[in-house]
C-alpha cells in the first residue's frame, strides 16, 4: 500500500454508487490504471471537472489492496478545449482514447505509448485532420509489434504493382497475389510516409492541396486496428455519423 504521484490522461470514467466515479487513466510511470474518484459527482466536488475523458491531469493516487486506486489529488496540465466544443474533432479525440484503452494492459507502464498519446492529442488541438487518428492507429500498431508490411509485397516480395491490402497478412500485395482490398499508390506512399516521421509535411500538404489518398488511409488505419482489437471502435461509429 502507498501513495504515488503521475501524469495521466484520462481515458474514461463511469458512474460508482451515487457520488463516485471509476476512472481508466494512462499513465507516464504506471501504465494504465484504475481509481476511484470519490465524491465527483457532488456539486461542490473539487475535481469531479478535471477528471473529465480527454484531460492531462498530474494526479496522487493511493494504491491499496484492491484493483482500482484512489484518486486523492488532481492539477489540471491540459484540457484540450479545443477538442471539446466540436462534435468531430470530439469523436477523434475519443478514437485516439479508445484505441489505447483497448491495447493498453493494466499497470504496464508504457512512457513510449503515454507520450505517443499526448503529442497525439495535442497534433489535433492543433489541427483537425483524420490523418492525425489514422497516423496515430498506424504507429500505435507499429509500437505493439504490428507494422504493415508496406516495401514489398507481403506474399512474393516483388516492389512492383502493390495493388491491395490484407489485413490478416498484415501488409501489401501486387497484382498476382492480390486479396483484401484494393489499395492506390498515393495511399501506400502516404502511409510509408507517415511511418517514416513525415507527419507534419502529410499535414501540411493535406492543409493546402486535399487528396483521396488521406481517406483511403483513414479507412485501412482504422480497419487495421479494429482487425487487431477484434472489434468495432464505437468512437469511430460516432465519427461516421457527424
Amino acid at each position: 500500500m502507498s501513495l504515488y504521484r503521475d501524469q495521466a490522461v484520462v481515458l474514461r470514467s463511469w458512474k460508482l454508487g451515487e457520488a463516485d466515479r471509476i476512472v481508466s487513466l494512462h499513465t507516464y510511470d504506471n501504465g494504465k490504471v484504475r481509481g476511484v474518484a470519490k465524491g465527483v459527482r457532488r456539486t461542490k466536488s473539487k475535481f469531479g471537472a478535471r477528471l473529465e475523458p480527454l484531460s492531462h491531469v498530474s494526479i496522487q493516487m493511493y494504491r491499496g489492496r484492491s484493483d482500482l486506486d484512489t484518486i486523492t489529488q488532481v492539477e489540471t496540465i491540459s484540457r484540450f478545449v479545443s477538442l471539446r466544443g466540436d462534435p468531430q474533432r470530439f469523436a477523434r479525440a475519443q478514437a485516439l482514447l479508445e484505441a489505447v484503452e483497448g491495447v493498453a494492459q493494466d499497470r504496464e507502464p508504457d512512457r513510449v505509448l503515454h507520450v505517443m498519446l499526448v503529442k497525439a492529442l495535442s497534433t489535433l488541438a492543433e489541427r483537425d485532420s483524420g490523418l492525425v487518428v489514422a497516423a496515430f492507429f498506424l504507429k500505435l500498431l507499429a509500437h505493439e509489434g504490428l507494422q504493415p508490411q508496406l516495401d514489398v509485397c507481403y506474399r512474393c516480395g516483388t516492389q512492383a504493382e502493390l495493388v491491395a491490402f490484407d489485413l490478416d497478412d498484415g501488409g501489401v500485395l501486387c497484382r498476382r497475389c492480390r486479396r483484401g482490398r484494393p489499395v492506390s499508390a498515393e495511399a501506400v506512399d502516404l502511409m510509408r510516409r507517415i511511418l517514416g516521421g513525415g507527419l507534419g509535411s502529410v499535414l501540411a500538404e493535406e492543409s493546402t492541396s486535399p487528396s483521396g489518398a488521406s481517406t483511403e488511409v483513414e479507412a485501412l488505419a482504422t480497419a487495421l486496428l479494429e482487425h487487431h482489437l477484434e472489434r468495432r471502435l464505437r468512437s469511430i461509429a460516432v465519427l461516421d455519423q457527424t
